[in-house]
């Protein structure tokens, strides 16, 4: 879609993330484009406008597709233009949204279910709200009101919001979470992007990783100490950290036990994923080293779309990986599902929930695919469901997770997600998972160790958020460690220590 902001004082060009953001959010088959001069016929594109009309400030969006065309105009205060810079760029950034909005969802005949909301965190809206006062239902209704959200989506911010709050008021000063990376997979899923190697041409790599990330984890627990910190909650990810044999899986959480502050921590977490690296073995160190939340993330259980993916495993192993983590005693298991994968339909995707749901498990995680850069997915193509049967998926787990006594604590949203959907964290009461909720909120410090991680430093008081990044694969990590070390400098000096 080809984008242009008429010229002005106003710099219509330093709002184009947001103009792109609600062009993702209507027309997610999309992508921006910005020729050097507006055509005599707009025929697919967008047109943006700022103008006063006396005390008040209009901003006109213009969008025209398929040889239609529709205008959508936001009314403003004209007194806010002549604010500071910042306040003038977020009261134009919302009006060109919901201009857009208008104009876009009068071309589609109808709303998407988050609205006018972009961006990754929809719940720090209603968080906002509750803290200066709001109730529950006020804040559900602004977001329907300001934003067109869904009463279905405002209810299930909102309550993520209110998990939010809860996670807030348990953690303490001086405390921080870590993540552990492990950016190893058996093979590598047809959806992922995530920074992760392939086992079976990479194993030379994983012992030599694991003596670096042990040197980073030496060092960072020397920091911590050294800046008053304690850890509160710990998250082994990755890629998929079972792919370790349980040998080097004991030998790593022993050297978290040995290198850093962990008296104050209440939760562990690891990411046990795939069935396929999934053995008695591995579940007894872990059970021994005391992870008290494990996950087994099936993403279906229809044997076709397993294939489909990439994924070297049957719906049968799943089932028995979950068998093995109860018999090693673990209380808190969390299962993901993806809606939206290649080869599923409506009554597959419920039919894998409804399995999901047998096996009892305490957590559930219901994503919507999402096409990220770098996917096979997404290089490849392939036939897929189609958004409104996506949407149906994911309305469909809405109600029978509420109905089966889970709650939602957390979400978040994606670039290209089908539908312009959302992830959503399940959980039994009282089993929701801290780590998440302070990561995904940005509730306070996330430390991160390891290939791929980004740690974000976060003032509690003042919101400000640093963020640190570790290479990303793992040999740039190998070859860059000295620099991973020096850059954990940034942790006391943040803290002003």
């Amino acid at each position: 879609m080809q984008l242009f902001f008429e010229p002005g004082p106003w710099q219509g060009e330093r709002y184009r993330y947001a103009a792109e953001q609600m062009m993702l959010t209507l027309f997610p088959g999309e992508r921006p484009e910005y020729p050097p001069e507006l055509p005599p016929v707009l025929e697919n594109g967008a047109l943006f406008a700022l103008s006063r009309e006396g005390d008040q400030a209009v901003l006109t969006a213009r969008v025209a597709r398929q040889g239609e065309l529709r205008e959508g105009r936001s009314v403003f205060p004209g007194g806010q233009l002549d604010a500071p810079p910042e306040q003038v760029y977020h009261a134009v950034q919302h009006a060109l949204k919901l201009a857009f909005y208008q104009a876009g969802t009068a071309l589609l005949g109808r709303e998407p279910p988050w609205g006018a909301l972009t961006g990754v965190r929809p719940v720090k809206l209603p968080t906002r709200a509750m803290r200066a006062g709001a109730t529950a239902e006020e804040a559900a209704r602004e977001l329907e009101r300001e934003y067109h959200v869904s009463p279905v989506r405002a209810r299930l911010a909102t309550d993520c919001a209110l998990a939010s709050l809860e996670a807030d008021r348990s953690l303490r000063e001086g405390e921080v979470s870590l993540y552990i990376g492990i950016p190893f997979c058996p093979t590598r899923c047809a959806y992922c992007s995530f920074v992760s190697a392939d086992a079976g041409r990479t194993l030379r790599l994983i012992e030599p990783y694991l003596e670096a990330l042990e040197t980073e984890l030496d060092a960072t627990g020397a920091l911590l100490r050294e800046t008053g910190l304690r850890v509160r909650t710990l998250y082994m990810g990755g890629g998929t950290p079972t792919t370790l044999t349980a040998a080097q899986m004991d030998r790593l959480l022993d050297r978290c036990r040995a290198a850093l502050p962990l008296e104050g921590c209440t939760e562990y977490t690891v990411e046990a994923g795939r069935p396929d690296t999934i053995t008695r073995e591995k579940l007894a160190v872990l059970a021994r080293q005391g992870i008290g939340r494990i996950s087994i993330n099936p993403q279906t259980l229809r044997d076709e779309v397993l294939e489909a993916i990439g994924r070297r495993h049957t719906a049968r192993d799943i089932v028995r990986a979950m068998e093995l983590a109860r018999e090693a005693g673990f209380a808190c298991v969390n299962m993901d599902l993806i809606a939206g994968l290649p080869r599923d339909s409506v009554e597959g995707f419920l039919a894998s929930l409804d399995g999901v749901l047998a096996m009892g498990p305490e957590n559930i995680t219901v994503h919507t695919l999402a096409l990220k850069k770098g996917s096979r997915l997404m290089e490849e193509g392939g036939a897929l469901p189609s958004g409104e049967e996506t949407a149906a998926m994911v309305d469909a787990s809405l109600e029978r997770l509420r109905q089966a006594g889970f709650v939602p604590y957390y979400l978040y949203r994606q670039k290209y997600m089908s539908g312009s959907l959302e992830n959503v964290g399940w959980c039994l009461p009282g089993t929701g998972n801290l780590y998440n909720i302070a990561m995904m909120e940005e509730l306070h410090t996330v430390i991160s160790v390891g290939g791929g991680g980004v740690t974000k430093l976060v003032d509690r008081d003042s919101g400000r958020i640093v963020r640190v990044s570790n290479p990303k694969y793992p040999h740039d990590y190998l070859a860059m460690l000295d620099r991973v070390l020096e850059k954990k400098r940034e942790i006391p000096a943040f803290y002003g220590r």
